[in-house]
């Protein structure tokens, strides 16, 4: 057996690294390429029967996330994202709140108290010749 040198030592070092860092490289690469993006989310929601919605109630759906409100013109949805950087907001006392820089909206999606200078978006809602409620989120 040859006694290695210290310049060798450090080649085989060096080399052993670099080639170490490539594989790591390359693997970080693959999985990066083979990523699978989640599903889109649905477009519509069926919310179900309209008679389950009594006329002057306000329903939260968080999972979608949307507020649905049956008043005197009928149905009429809001999405509970934050216009200003997306948040979800949270409904306290007929008003909708962001948790996150505080932007508050009245009772029909209006701008009461900024960050935010948009209003929540209208969201269309129709019932179906069935009878249900159907949610669009387009």
């Amino acid at each position: 057996m040859t006694k290695l040198s210290r310049s060798d030592f450090l080649k085989l070092g060096t080399n052993f690294l670099l080639g170490l860092g490539g594989a790591l490289g390359l693997g970080g690469l693959v999985r990066f390429l083979s990523y699978e993006m989640d599903p889109a989310p649905p477009s519509q929601y069926d919310l179900g029967s309209a008679n389950d919605y009594l006329h002057g109630t306000v329903t939260v759906f968080l999972q979608i996330p949307a507020v649905l409100i049956h008043n005197d013109e009928g149905f009429m949805a809001l999405s509970m994202v934050c216009t200003h950087l997306g948040c979800t907001v949270e409904h306290k006392d007929g008003e909708y709140e962001c948790p996150c820089h505080g932007s508050k909206y009245n009772g029909k999606g209006l701008v009461t108290r900024g960050p935010s200078n948009t209003p929540l978006k209208k969201l269309r809602v129709e019932v179906n010749e069935t009878g249900n409620v159907i949610l669009y989120m387009e």
